[in-house]
């Protein structure tokens, strides 16, 4: 409410008000030269994809028209169809509508805009159509020619006058990413506490995944560097489990000893060289690589010949470093690349591997969920317009489709349903003055210009504002669809009175079978996040994957890390069932897991199959609800699994490929699964024969 009351716009957000503006007036004229039935329909068109930055808007605005183009081909085949069948065109625009939003919040990107879109344009066209069935094709088109007016309206403006590229964006945040990234090395080398840095990588990562969608719309030379930026951010990403594993593995050298002296100087090496720019740290890169192999040498093996827990977490701290320094240069090395596209300069071609699989995470079960709260509201209205007759039940099942899909990514969507009926109401008595006293004296496009331009430049600048857009918004959709009251001529105040309440009774509607159905608080989400990551992990222990599927799961486990941390935020900080002091445990354990799969049929003489059943089993109960620590008996084969790797070399050997992965991957999992386990259990592995080994156990 402050910064309603004391505006002071800046230089930024009035340039964008008065393109929106010129944007909205630009699709009224051409709707209006073109002779279509509805213009004011383009006129909030141009508002609804209004955004600050140019690329954001023509990717708006593409996803808007596709989906409107399905939205009305939908509305064209079922409304002729069960036109003198009310309750089946009721329940089949209702299944419609329901699906599409099923499928929206099952994608999560700007994408699931067309989904959304194509769901309630068809209830938008099918119910006012049902007194004139036989318009039908002609009301979709002339939808979708209104619509396209305002996107091409909108686009062009926003794009040719004073265009606001998304390059300052996405480089601020790719720049802030690494910031964070290094900060987080920089704590580790210092014993500090790095909590706040991999919540801000992990939050880094799906914003800088999410604005990314819009790169290929952009103005600039951005719009050539989009597999640059989509490579990044998956190398970022990968760098979290190293980071995560060096730091567990300089812990357990804490605990056992003391970080020696050759580990701190290496580290303190690697904090200078990360920021250096691309050419010289690929340049400086082979001394340090050198540096991270002596951690293991022929003399630190030899000096550590009695004591292989020691050597094993140099094996395990040296394999961690290495892919970091190898990650870290791939990321300054695109970012050099995506500075010289920027500059229109060709950019280096480089191998990449694409991620396989989705890479957010998804609740089908929600989606599904929130699919059949919209389909119940909608029916709700459409059985109380059906028994009554009440001539504006069109609108209110109209409304209840439209804040049903708006919401519905929400935990609990009510809150905001209610904040757009409060300012939806609040804008009845200006929607009232223009259709009722302002429209009737325009003349011409000038003096429409000249009516609208108070109110409406106005409010632009708080829709140009983050903090105020969810405010100023429907405050300006409540205005827009007034005047659509004059394209219909039913301008008259029994026809104003009677289309507000049709909209607040389907508002009202979405509102209270939401809050019956759907809304949810943030501490049942947080656990059902916390349950998929465990399914997931589930899955990982038991069939393999490859390099590609598990960079597509790191992905979706930093993505909830992100959605997480607010949610537990939101509940007080803590919620049963979800382990808060360390985030990353299942992103290190799933990483660990994949590093397993990928050697398990390399290392034919290790039965990783009993350990990893074992850990399957742990999960499932997990899932079923038993929060309980990780039982003694997955300890034990952890131990006998490591202890039959590392026993069939000597002591003074090199761990060869994949042995070395394999070990890490394993005291990854020890530590993270067992983290106050004395390491006295693995030592002598190398000098006592196996079955010696168990029984010295038992």
């Amino acid at each position: 409410m402050p910064a309603l009351l004391k505006p002071g716009f800046t230089r930024a957000e009035w340039i964008f008000s008065f393109k929106a503006f010129a944007a909205a007036m630009l699709a009224v004229f051409l709707a209006s030269w073109a002779g279509q039935p509805r213009p004011f329909w383009a006129l909030m068109t141009a508002y609804v994809v209004a955004h600050p930055m140019a690329g954001a808007v023509r990717s708006k605005g593409l996803f808007r028209f596709l989906g409107t183009l399905v939205g009305s081909t939908a509305a064209v085949l079922m409304v002729p169809r069960f036109v003198n069948a009310p309750e089946l065109l009721s329940l089949a625009l209702a299944l419609w509508v329901a699906g599409c939003l099923t499928l929206s919040l099952r994608d999560r990107t700007p994408r699931a805009y067309a989904f959304m879109l194509a769901g309630y344009t068809a209830a938008l066209i099918g119910f006012p159509a049902v007194d004139t069935p036989l318009g039908i094709f002609d009301t979709a088109i002339a939808r979708v020619e209104e619509i396209g007016l305002g996107i091409l309206s909108a686009s062009l403006v926003h794009s040719l006058v004073l265009p606001n590229s998304l390059a300052s964006s996405v480089l601020g945040l790719l720049d802030r990413t690494l910031g964070d990234t290094r900060a987080w090395l920089g704590d580790i080398a210092k014993r500090q506490d790095g909590g706040a840095d991999r919540r801000r990588v992990a939050s880094d990562i799906t914003q800088l995944r999410l604005l990314s969608i819009h790169i290929p719309f952009d103005t600039s030379h951005l719009r050539w560097t989009a597999d640059a930026v989509h490579a990044m951010q998956d190398h970022v990403a990968a760098l979290t489990p190293l980071l995560a594993g060096v730091e567990d593995r300089l812990e357990a050298l804490q605990a056992h000893g003391g970080i020696p002296d050759d580990v701190r100087a290496l580290l303190d090496r690697i904090g200078p060289w990360l920021a250096l720019p691309a050419a010289r740290a690929e340049a400086e890169l082979p001394a340090l690589r050198a540096q991270v192999a002596a951690l293991t040498d022929e003399t630190r093996r030899t000096q550590l010949a009695d004591d292989p827990w020691a050597r094993l977490l140099r094996v395990a701290l040296a394999e961690r470093l290495e892919g970091l320094l190898d990650g870290w240069l791939h990321c300054v090395q695109l970012r050099s690349d995506i500075d010289l596209g920027l500059s229109g300069a060709p950019m280096p071609t480089r191998a990449l591997v694409a991620p396989s699989g989705h890479t957010l995470h998804r609740d089908m079960g929600m989606a599904l969920w929130s699919g059949a709260a919209a389909l119940i509201a909608i029916l709700v209205c459409c059985a109380f317009w059906v028994l009554t007759g009440w001539p504006m039940g069109s609108a209110a099942a109209m409304m209840a489709a439209i804040f049903c899909c708006f919401f519905a990514a929400m935990d609990d969507p009510v809150p905001a349903i209610n904040g757009f009926l409060h300012w939806t109401v609040l804008s009845m008595p200006v929607g009232a003055l223009y259709v009722l006293v302002l429209l009737p004296l325009v003349q011409d496009m000038w003096t429409l210009m000249a009516v609208c331009a108070p109110v409406f430049l106005l409010i632009g600048c708080y829709i140009g504002r983050p903090a105020t857009v969810g405010s100023a918004l429907p405050f300006l959709f409540g205005v827009i669809g007034t005047l659509v009251m004059h394209d219909t001529a039913q301008a008259d105040l029994t026809s104003f009175l009677n289309s507000m309440l049709g909209q607040l009774g389907g508002v009202f509607v979405a509102a209270r079978v939401t809050r019956l159905m759907r809304s949810v608080g943030a501490d049942w989400s947080a656990r059902r996040i916390q349950r998929t990551t465990w399914r997931e992990l589930d899955d990982l222990a038991r069939l393999p994957r490859s390099a590609a599927r598990g960079q597509a799961y790191l992905l979706r486990m930093l993505d909830r890390i992100s959605l997480l941390a607010p949610r537990v935020a939101q509940a007080g900080g803590s919620v049963p069932g979800v382990p808060t002091d360390d985030a990353l445990r299942d992103l290190r354990i799933g990483a660990n897991l994949v590093a397993l799969q990928s050697v398990r049929d390399q290392l034919p003489a290790v039965p990783l199959r009993p350990l990893l059943d074992a850990l399957s089993a742990w999960l499932q109960r997990r899932i079923a609800g038993d929060l309980g620590a990780a039982p003694q008996d997955l300890l034990e084969r952890l131990d006998d699994t490591l202890a039959r790797l590392v026993q069939a070399y000597p002591p003074l050997a090199p761990l060869p490929d994949p042995v070395r992965p394999a070990a890490s991957a394993l005291l990854g999992l020890r530590r993270n699964l067992f983290p106050e386990a004395p390491p006295a259990l693995l030592f002598a592995i190398n000098d006592t024969p196996h079955d010696q080994h168990e029984e010295n156990r038992a």
